[in-house]
């Protein structure tokens, strides 16, 4: 394996992990959670089992623009520079509108959010399998984080968790 193949692959693993490890988070904040609690109705907000929903949401729409099941990502040009994924998030909003598509719907059972996690959790492991060094040099441009390649849509799916799994928290009135 040349030096390339053994970057992409290492790449990968590490995206594969971080992406794992926040879902997991989030799911495990879920189940800890009663029904009551995290089905509560949150004025002006969404309950945690509704964030839950929606990050599932979004985690399966992140996992079909990696493995290109959704259209969307194209060849990058010869100038794109890979930016570090902190100096990205760091310009992100704190608080950003979700797309319609991705709102919940009104009423979100916990075990429903668990279990929309859970799937797309695999979805995005199926994802990563699909990832090849050719397929990483495609990228998207999005008015919230620029122009960025595969690898780093996969960045932002864990930080999307990551966020939102601060916000269950605080709903759930653990933080």
């Amino acid at each position: 394996m040349h030096g390339a193949q053994a970057a992409h692959m290492t790449r990968v693993r590490q995206l594969r992990e971080a992406f794992a490890s926040a879902n997991e988070r989030l799911v495990k904040r879920l189940r800890g959670a009663t029904d009551e609690a995290a089905e509560k109705h949150v004025p002006n907000g969404w309950s945690a089992a509704q964030i839950g929903w929606h990050v599932a949401t979004v985690s399966t729409r992140f996992a079909g623009l990696i493995s290109g099941d959704v259209t969307g990502p194209l060849p990058l040009p010869d100038s794109f520079g890979e930016r570090p994924w902190n100096e990205i998030a760091a310009a992100i909003p704190d608080r950003l509108q979700a797309t319609p598509s991705t709102h919940p719907p009104p009423t979100v059972r916990r075990t429903e959010a668990v279990a929309a996690l859970e799937a797309s959790g695999t979805k995005m492991a199926r994802a990563f399998d699909a990832l090849t060094p050719e397929r990483a040099r495609l990228g998207i441009t999005h008015n919230v984080v620029g122009t960025i390649n595969v690898y780093q849509l996969a960045e932002w799916a864990t930080a999307h968790i990551a966020r939102h799994n601060k916000q269950a928290k605080r709903v759930l009135g653990e933080g």
